[in-house]
């Protein structure tokens, strides 16, 4: 199936629709393995291709333990496989993702596509970093997610209110607040006082201030999500003790600064011989298969 550019849709969410149908139609169209669930999700194939899982999961609207299992699946793909699986999990959320535009177009004396194009970018948003796979029912955080943007989008067209004289307004509650606090800056000293080692620090930037996903940052780094996870863990541990004590917010004594520099120093053996056991074993591995 292709599209010329003169035909291509101006909705997103058509436009989406368009792209899913082209990536899932004959004779191959794109489909998801059951088998890596962990859980008997009751699914009627081991293989399905994604038309007919949407349109499964539609006719099951009470299957949750499926829709978790595939939905997981779909955004861990969409987020460590390519764009085509961007666009897969995209495809299989449009039912709800229509449904949502043509309710908050009710009304609306804008471009109905604008809101379109908002709820997408919310959709793709959460699929990219805000969704967390530990917990329960991402596909409805996404799903919140795109609703919320669109929305958003309605309410800002009945935020501006028309005065006389902009430069007389007075001050009130419509005057912009100053951002109060940088945790960015509290990063970086804690970096400086051995609280976060150094190659953390990013890491723990993109995920705890930046709410970006964690998977493909573990896969760049070369860790497991499991144990990214437990690191990212015991940093907050560290940098809730140090915030309590005041280390990150006052001047830390000499006595202070030596105990974080040892334990910085502890961690990081610990580090190195994990890493050196790890080659071994593979090194062990690869002379195995050799054999």
């Amino acid at each position: 199936m292709s599209v010329s550019a003169t035909n291509w849709p101006a909705s997103a969410l058509d436009a989406a629709e368009t792209a899913f149908a082209a990536l899932t139609c004959e004779p191959a169209p794109l489909a998801l393995d059951c088998t890596v669930f962990f859980s008997d999700a009751g699914l009627p194939q081991p293989v399905m291709p994604l038309p007919a899982l949407r349109d499964w999961l539609l006719r099951h609207p009470r299957a949750y333990t499926a829709r978790d299992e595939v939905w997981r699946e779909l955004i861990r793909r969409a987020r460590l496989d390519g764009p085509h699986w961007v666009v897969a999990a995209v495809g299989m959320a449009l039912p709800a993702l229509q449904q949502y535009a043509a309710r908050l177009c009710e009304g609306y004396d804008g471009d109905p596509a604008d809101v379109d194009a908002e709820i997408l970018t919310g959709f793709l948003t959460a699929l990219r970093d805000r969704a967390d796979l530990t917990k329960p029912a991402p596909y409805a955080s996404l799903c919140k997610a795109a609703w919320r943007a669109g929305r958003d989008l309605r309410l800002q067209r009945q935020e501006f209110l028309p005065v006389e004289d902009i430069e007389h307004v007075a001050p009130g509650s419509r005057t912009p607040r100053v951002p109060y606090g940088h945790p960015d800056l509290l990063v970086r000293r804690a970096v400086t006082l051995g609280i976060l080692d150094p190659e953390d620090e990013q890491p723990y930037i993109d995920v705890r201030l930046g709410r970006r996903a964690i998977e493909p940052i573990a896969a760049a780094n070369g860790v497991s999500v499991d144990a990214l996870r437990m690191r990212l863990s015991r940093i907050d541990s560290r940098i809730a003790e140090a915030l309590a004590d005041g280390l990150l917010t006052g001047v830390a004594s000499p006595e202070s600064m030596a105990r974080l520099r040892q334990r910085a120093e502890q961690r990081g053996r610990r580090r190195a011989g994990r890493a050196a056991a790890a080659r071994r074993e593979a090194s062990r591995q690869h002379a195995a298969a050799a054999a």
